[in-house]
């Protein structure tokens, strides 16, 4: 029997299978000072989701600790190179809340051009602004798509449907699968944004990725496609970051960003006084791109099954640190 942590939160369905299996599971967040403390010694594994954070310094004072289950995508709240050199297995749930995600984009989306946020704090502030309201289709407008991975796909698809132009960057996509998409593959980050009146990110934050969405790119969106001046609209359900929020915000204010919509932000949650928040022409989400009854459930099976499997001393197909354990 192994001792599980679970410390922030799973559902129901998922606990259960853990303790089914005949592992001890233990629920309850531990503060920060807590987990550098020691507090994960006497535990096999833990599973954890964006509110615990797990680098090197927590890591090297978890002696006893074989598994990380991140349950969700993103894993850059762990030191993966830390858990791997202490021997330490990291395992996610990748697939679990892509539809979540691909929904809560278009979503986004469509809010930034029809203008339904702001016309609904215009309501509830007692005005009948209909002519300011005029908006734009996403009919045969040029979405760029940053980043081509499952969630960027399920997005691509739905906005077929609606009639728009599937553009693409992604340096580590075989280009047949893009073509197979019906997507156009643009060889530097660069020609997307020339191309493209709206852009949706989808990939990781590195590095390479960090502020990628800067004053220099958002300035070369053409506000225009087939005659129609649609504006330019950004949309970021990946990781806060790689949007630098200050040249947002200055690119929206200028107009050279018509609107734009946030569910992740580089400082989670909100400061106060953050300045996005009062501009009218943006609209955000507090990182709730999982936030499904159906989402969560899955995650949560997923990630219960590959601790299972890591306790079984199998190594399960979501492994993230894998070259440590080749």
């Amino acid at each position: 029997m192994a001792r599980i942590v679970v410390t922030d939160g799973m559902a129901p369905e998922a606990i259960a299978l853990l303790n089914k299996s005949g592992h001890e599971v233990v629920e309850g967040f531990i503060e920060y000072d807590d987990l550098k403390s020691g507090k994960l010694q006497n535990f096999d594994a833990i599973i954890i989701r964006s509110a615990t954070k797990l680098p090197a310094e927590i890591i090297e004072a978890s002696s006893g600790l074989k598994f990380i289950g991140r349950a969700g995508v993103g894993v850059d709240n762990i030191d993966l190179d830390a858990a791997g050199n202490a021997g330490i297995m990291v395992v996610n749930a990748p697939n679990a809340s892509t539809q979540s995600v691909v929904e809560l984009t278009i979503g986004h989306l469509l809010s930034c051009i029809r203008y339904i946020p702001k016309s609904d704090r215009s309501l509830r502030d007692g005005k009948w602004e209909k002519k300011a309201m005029k908006g734009t289709e996403l009919n045969g407008k040029n979405l760029g798509l940053i980043g081509f991975g499952r969630i960027a796909q399920g997005v691509a698809n739905v906005a077929k449907a609606l009639g728009m132009e599937i553009h693409t960057y992604d340096p580590y996509l075989p280009p047949k699968v893009a073509k197979s998409l019906g997507a156009y593959l643009h060889k530097d980050v660069d020609s997307l944004f020339k191309t493209c009146t709206h852009i949706s990110i989808h990939c990781n934050l590195t590095d390479e990725t960090k502020h990628l969405v800067n004053e220099k790119r958002m300035k070369l969106m053409p506000k225009k496609k087939s005659g129609i001046e649609c504006g330019n609209h950004i949309v970021n359900c990946a990781r806060g970051g790689i949007v630098d929020e200050n040249a947002l915000l200055d690119a929206l204010n200028s107009g050279t960003i018509t609107s734009a919509a946030l569910d992740v932000f580089e400082v989670e949650p909100l400061p106060y006084g953050y300045q996005l928040l009062e501009h009218p022409n943006f609209h955000g989400t507090p990182h709730i791109g999982a936030a499904t009854l159906e989402a969560q459930q899955r995650v949560g099976i997923d990630i219960a099954n590959a601790i299972i499997q890591c306790l079984n001393g199998e190594k399960p197909a979501t492994l993230v640190n894998k070259k440590y354990f080749d």
